[in-house]
This record gives structure tokens, sequence and C-alpha cells, in this order.
């Protein structure tokens, strides 16, 4: 089959490969870990840049995942190609999270109902008024029903997605905490508007890894090979959308 390379020359994949549902974490070795766990015959179609992407089946239906790197402009990216070069409909982030409410605590997860952000990446879309990134409502539906399915406590509720990881703000996490913020990351509002924008679908799956108040934090090892109720919801979420 021929290899079809995106115009950033980012994703480098045979046609057709990519499933229409995609599961993405920030890290690639995340990807590959779920690929290498959870989906059967896993092949890998992406090497560029080392954002590594796998193909496989989970029962019985074909699923992808791959990386999307840190940020909104690199979520962006990988987003916006995915949808709109490699029939991909349907994004689901598996992230991580700082938590920032009170009930909230360390390897809990989030379904982002929506995102508050400090990004300017939505100005493109010259949208008159502030365009509000939120979640796709069947997958988050998807999502809400297969933690209960599986006993897994779901918090649903708004993030924050800066576009800052050392915010020189000091009073910021509190004001994000008044106004209810269940966590604060850094890609899912990019991915939301692309996916808006393109009519397409997404959601963000998020565990706490670290608790802004309360200083308890995951270390970088277990932050990429643990997560698996999230990730096992995620899958769940996107089996029906592979349908």
């Amino acid at each position: 089959m021929a290899i079809l390379e995106s115009p950033s020359a980012c994703i480098a994949a045979e046609e057709g490969v990519i499933a229409k549902a995609i599961l993405m974490p920030g890290d690639p070795l995340r990807a590959k870990f779920v690929a290498e766990h959870y989906l059967e015959n896993p092949v890998c179609f992406n090497t560029v840049r080392n954002m590594l992407g796998y193909t496989g089946i989970y029962k019985g239906r074909k699923l992808s995942v791959m990386g999307h790197g840190m940020g909104v402009p690199s979520a962006g990216l990988y987003a916006h190609e995915l949808y709109n070069f490699y029939g991909v409909d349907t994004i689901i982030r598996i992230g991580s999270a700082g938590g920032i409410g009170e009930d909230v605590k360390v390897r809990d997860v989030v379904l982002a109902m929506g995102a508050s952000t400090n990004s300017h990446f939505a100005d493109q879309y010259r949208f008159p008024g502030q365009l509000c990134a939120t979640a796709d409502y069947g997958l988050l539906k998807d999502a809400a029903a297969a933690a209960e399915r599986l006993g897994i406590r779901a918090d649903v509720g708004q993030v924050f997605t800066s576009d800052q990881f050392y915010n020189d703000n000091p009073e910021a996490n509190a004001t994000y905490r008044k106004f209810g913020i269940l966590a604060v990351e850094m890609e899912t509002a990019g991915i939301y508007w692309t996916a808006q924008r393109f009519g397409k679908r997404a959601l963000s799956i998020l565990t706490i890894s670290d608790h802004i108040f309360t200083g308890e934090a995951l270390s970088a090892q277990e932050r990429q090979d643990s997560f698996h109720e999230m990730m096992e919801i995620a899958l769940e979420t996107a089996w029906n959308a592979a349908e």
C-alpha cells in the first residue's frame, strides 16, 4: 500500500491503516504500552519524530493509539491531520492532569465535559465571541456508562487547559478551584476546538497524576505504565465509536 505523508511531515502511514477511532496519550511510550497490553496483533504505523502510532484489534474491532505530544499546538497539529488526512472521526485523549478540586484525588479519573483555557489557539477561527471547547456528548455519555459498568469512579466536569506548565501567577490555581475546575492539563481545549471545527468527535479522559494543593504525585514511570482504569474506559468508549 502507498505511504501517505502528512503536509507537516509529522505522520507517515500506509493509507487506510489508521482506524476511525484513535486513543491519544501525550506520551508516545504510553501509546506503545496500550498497544502491547490491550490490542491484538498491533502494527506500528508511525515512527516519525518518535511519535509512535499503532493499530490493532480490540474485541473484534479495529482501533488505533498514537501520541500527541505536549501542549495545544502539538495536540492540535496531530488532531488536525488525523481528522483531515487519515480518515479519523473520533479522538479520545488519555492523559494525565493535576488535581484542583477538593474531592479529586491522585489516580482518580476525570471525564472532561468542557475545557476552560488561556490558550489563543481558537483565534484562528475568527469566531465572533468566545468559542466553548466541549466534548462530544455521545462519547461523554458512553464513557460515563463504561466507567459505571467497570465499577470505576469517574468525575465528570470542567478542566482547565493551560499554555503554561510553570505558571508565574501564584493565584491562578486557587481561582480555577473557585470556579469548580476539577483538574488542569495542557491539551484538551485544542483537541475539542479542532474536532468542533471539522465536525468530528473528541473526548478527554484524564487520570490525576498529582494534586496541586496536597503535593501528592506519581513518578514518571508510574505515569507511563499505570492509568489502567482510564485506558479501559477509553477502550470501551472507542469500541462503541468504532461500530
